[in-house]
């Protein structure tokens, strides 16, 4: 279809509507157009030509490995098979974590892991957009008028030194796509930490100990709703269960934990 039999079909889907807004729609159909002839859209893991926008294309969406059920309800690993109503992971058995749920939107792929360090290292906060979709998705059980969005913080000094914190770009977006609060200054680091790359899970543990500190004024302000602390990668649970006991101390109710990939097989530790 030519763009001016496109932009006739547009104009008549908006005959009904007020002439303000039909100009509005027409006028962002148009710009929109405009941009996408300017710079076309293209993939955000290999930067092939795609259709839209803020998307991956069809090889790289089908190196994706999305989490669905059936899987453990505490720790959201993914079973081979239905194991019944309440089954847990031999995990979360073995080492019941602080937090109450964790889901995770794909497994850590190759191409997951692109993905992130695309949005951690290269200056690519929209990727935030896509990543976050996936899991408004895969948390909606999280996700609701009781729970607020607490992205995990970076030491400042780290934070300085990237320019953001994509946990953050991420929970404000999931805030944003799924109408919950955010409060991004609940809980701080104030210890700064060595890179957890290359640690195993108790090197980990030991290197976050202690390292969140929770706002005391702050946490007023929270009342009794849960909190849903947002990450990018999960990987041991050691960042998170850190994170998660500093709330528990502090008084929160409930903490829950939703990132966009997570470890799912030994092999895939090197985050």
């Amino acid at each position: 279809m030519a763009c001016n039999d496109r932009f006739m079909v547009g104009a008549m889907e908006n005959r009904g509507r007020p002439f303000a807004l039909r100009l509005c729609a027409l006028a962002t159909s148009a710009g929109a157009r405009a941009l996408d002839l300017a710079f076309p859209p293209v993939c955000l893991a290999c930067s092939a030509a795609v259709l839209t926008p803020d998307g991956l294309c069809p090889s790289c969406w089908g190196q994706l490995i999305p989490i669905s059920r059936p899987f453990c309800p505490v720790l959201g690993l993914p079973f081979a098979s239905d194991m019944g109503e309440g089954a847990l992971s031999v995990q979360a058995i073995a080492n019941p974590p602080p937090f109450a749920r964790a889901r995770s939107a794909v497994a850590y792929t190759d191409l997951a892991r692109k993905l992130v360090s695309k949005m951690k290292y290269s200056d690519r906060p929209e990727i935030a957009l896509f990543c976050a979709r996936m899991m408004v998705s895969a948390g909606h059980e999280l996700l609701g008028p009781d729970a607020v969005l607490v992205p995990v913080p970076l030491h400042p000094a780290r934070q300085r030194e990237r320019r953001y914190n994509q946990s953050s770009e991420l929970a404000r977006t999931i805030g944003r796509l799924a109408k919950c609060d955010l409060h991004t200054d609940l809980i701080v680091r104030h210890k700064r930490t060595i890179q957890q790359v290359g640690l195993n899970a108790s090197q980990r543990a030991r290197n976050v100990d202690g390292a969140f500190r929770v706002d005391p004024a702050r946490l007023d302000r929270l009342g009794a709703r849960r909190v849903v602390l947002v990450d990018d990668v999960l990987t041991t649970g050691a960042t998170a269960s850190a994170a998660a006991k500093a709330l528990k101390r502090a008084g929160v109710s409930q903490v829950d934990v939703l990132s966009f990939a997570r470890v799912v097989f030994d092999t895939d530790m090197t985050v």
